[in-house]
């Protein structure tokens, strides 16, 4: 069967008023967004901005050393190229496609220009802004002192929030660089949360068992995340992903 896309399946363009949206939508450009393909590296000058549909990216800081850690994932919540309407243009980051799917690609001009003509359009960027600047700070601090298992829970239920099923696409050798870890630290805490129920690893793909389990294994900056983000896009109608069902635990 065919897939339908639709911009709507970005929430920051379902979104936008209807004046705004007719005006971006002749110009909303559909791609594929591949695994592992980099949209941008650190120091270019940003020509476009990316809206993500089924695609989930990951901004990356990369060290002299070759070593890298993610700083934050955007998927259908967002938008990549902040710095062009906030007016740096560059950012020392590389956006990395963690999870292949499709986006929407728009020439960076039209938007800073609906940015600069202010009202919701502008907030709503704003907004969204500081929700992607608070993930950066939680994530931070969780990778500066939680475990990498506790890493690994809250990395994976972020990434299954943005998406229709509980299986992703996606190599220890990736995980381990976007936690910044060894992959033997990745290997060793997915292997636990294997042998616990709430995960399944097969080579390059895991799936989500037990998610009720992983949230009580993830630290708590899954939940602070998850509730900044939530009331910060909750103006404007913003249409943020509803939290997935809880599951309920099996009677004994």
């Amino acid at each position: 069967m065919p897939v339908s896309h639709s911009p709507n399946q970005n929430h920051l363009l379902a979104a936008l008023p209807p004046q705004e949206f007719a005006r971006l939508m002749p110009h909303l450009e559909l791609i594929p967004m591949q695994l592992g393909q980099t949209l941008y590296e650190p120091g270019d000058l940003l020509q476009h901005v990316y809206f993500p549909t089924t695609a989930i990216v990951s901004l990356l800081y990369i060290l002299e050393s070759g070593s890298s850690a993610e700083i934050a994932g955007v998927g259908n919540e967002g938008v990549l190229g902040i710095s062009l309407f906030m007016g740096g243009n560059t950012t020392p980051s590389s956006a990395v496609v963690q999870t292949a799917g499709f986006g929407y690609r728009l020439a960076g001009t039209l938007l800073k220009n609906e940015f600069n003509r202010g009202g919701l359009v502008q907030r709503l960027l704003l907004r969204y802004t500081q929700a992607l600047l608070t993930s950066m700070c939680q994530t931070a601090a969780c990778n500066r002192h939680h475990s990498i298992e506790q890493q690994l829970c809250r990395w994976l239920l972020q990434i299954i929030d943005r998406l229709p099923q509980r299986e992703l696409v996606m190599t220890q050798e990736l995980i381990a660089s976007a936690l910044g870890v060894r992959r033997e630290g990745v290997t060793e805490a997915a292997g636990k949360l294997q042998r616990a129920g709430l995960i399944h690893y097969r080579r390059g793909h895991i799936s989500v068992s037990n998610r009720l389990g992983l949230e009580g294994r993830a630290c708590e900056c899954y939940g602070v995340l998850h509730r900044e983000v939530s009331r910060l896009m909750s103006d404007h109608k913003y249409r943020q992903p509803p939290a997935p069902p809880r599951e309920v635990a099996a009677h004994a």
